[in-house]
């Protein structure tokens, strides 16, 4: 499945390194719910993050709680959620 050209690609993987640890996962989530089926599959291989990093931010982004944008992790090195 190739659902961007090659030069998208790189911008797209470009792009995601340059993000910290929780947008990256909300980037890829929207990129794969923007895709539809095969979505989560394509853009975890194509940015090279685990499949559930993708459903955690899906999952984050369907969440009736509001986004934030303070810490990326608790202290003790625990995940917000």
């Amino acid at each position: 499945m190739s659902n961007y050209s090659e030069s998208v690609e790189t911008q797209m993987i470009d792009f995601f390194c340059s993000l910290n640890e929780r947008d990256r996962r909300r980037y890829a989530a929207i990129e794969a719910v923007k895709l539809g089926h095969g979505g989560i599959q394509y853009i975890s291989q194509l940015l090279g993050c685990h499949r559930e990093t993708v459903v955690h931010g899906i999952a984050e982004l369907n969440s009736e709680k509001p986004l934030t944008t303070n810490r990326i992790r608790k202290k003790g090195g625990e995940e917000e959620v």
